[in-house]
């Protein structure tokens, strides 16, 4: 898929640096050195506020406006909007239209937004001939919000088919309600449910806590801050989350294809492999990347492993930013270890999130509005 360009492209040299030293909780040597890859950015479209975006029906991408509006990004270029719900959002704090999902077969769309209340909510809509009918809007979750910060409110259809749900630990600072170690709720949590097999969903009966009394019975994983992007593999399945940290370290976690759920990846205990409320669980599960704010990041924004055909040398590397420094980021991964770690030399802005094309290209939503797509030199 190649939509046409609305400007020229803005040329970086993209160079897969060595690390001098891997953010891992046990790495202690320097990562191997990565051959140098070459690549640009090509802005494709302009959109209001793009948040986030779904690969759609008929090679084209989904994109979600954080006022509240879907538009279409085909070969034609961003068209109308095929959804408007910005009178029932708001985009104070961190809210507002947060994410958007389909499945597999394309016969439903998700959107994920916070209400006037700012309540986290997620909807369904069914498509036919690619077409989106409103009629048929119903609403599958919701969960209340104490503050207007860390929503999350990303979510992703996973390998097994099942609608994965990020939400924040609620807000404020600190976790002052500690959800991110609580069971009893859903906040600061990854969660898993099946919404085509109940009403409004169904729980998978092998999610980690459903024979758990004191659980919430939705949750895959939790020890989430604010897991505003995550995604999951395309070649392995393997699911990575981009934790936004507190003040000092931001956080990539991961977990293999066949994990079994119930990972506690630490807030707020933890903040990356450093204590910050408490002792460090037993069940911890340590990032297998992080890197500390002394430099001009601020809030890690998570992508995806790259599996597109343009940039072979990139094929399997994560690819993620920062919202604050805007540079993109590599990790070369092999079974749950860093072995690499590099910067493209290119910055792509304020970056909100990433979206993964069918064909596997990366696209960068920036806040400005630019939509660019990870082209080859």
């Amino acid at each position: 898929m190649k939509f046409r360009t609305r400007s020229s492209a803005i040329i970086g040299t993209l160079c897969l640096v060595t690390s001098l030293a891997l953010a891992t909780a046990s790495a202690d040597e320097p990562a191997d050195p990565v051959q140098p890859v070459t690549a640009s950015l090509t802005e494709v479209a302009r959109a209001q506020g793009p948040s986030a975006g779904a690969a759609g029906p008929g090679d084209t991408l989904w994109l979600a406006e954080r006022a509240g509006t879907v538009r279409v990004l085909d070969d034609q270029g961003l068209g109308a909007p095929v959804l408007d719900i910005s009178d029932e959002t708001t985009t104070d704090g961190e809210r507002g239209l947060l994410g958007v999902a389909f499945d597999k077969a394309f016969e439903h769309f998700y959107i994920s937004f916070t209400d006037l209340e700012g309540t986290s909510t997620v909807d369904e809509f069914a498509v036919e001939d690619g077409r989106l009918r409103p009629d048929t809007r119903r609403t599958v979750l919701t969960q209340t919000q104490p503050y207007a910060n860390h929503n999350g409110g990303d979510i992703k259809f996973g390998p097994d088919g099942y609608l994965y749900i990020a939400f924040g630990d609620g807000g404020s600072g600190g976790d002052p309600h500690g959800n991110g170690q609580k069971l009893d709720t859903l906040l600061g949590k990854l969660l898993r449910i099946d919404p085509s097999g109940g009403e409004p969903y169904a729980i998978p009966a092998d999610n980690p806590f459903v024979d758990d009394a004191n659980a919430k019975d939705e949750i895959w994983a939790y020890g989430l801050r604010n897991p505003w992007r995550f995604s999951f593999d395309a070649g392995t399945g393997d699911l990575l989350i981009g934790d936004v940290g507190q003040s000092d370290w931001e956080e990539v976690d991961w977990a293999p294809a066949d994990s079994k759920g119930g990972e506690n990846y630490g807030w707020a205990s933890m903040e990356g492999t450093h204590p910050f409320g408490g002792t460090e669980p037993a069940n911890h599960v340590p990032p297998v990347h992080e890197y500390d704010r002394t430099g001009l990041g601020c809030s890690v924004t998570g992508g995806f492993v790259y599996r597109g055909d343009a940039l072979p040398g990139l094929r399997g590397s994560y690819v993620f930013s920062d919202y604050c420094d805007g540079t993109l980021r590599t990790l070369q991964l092999e079974n749950g270890e860093v072995t690499g770690v590099g910067d493209l030399g290119v910055s792509g802005g304020e970056v909100i999130s990433f979206v993964e094309a069918g064909d596997g290209e990366l696209y960068v939503l920036s806040s400005n509005g630019t939509v660019s797509r990870v082209d080859p030199a």
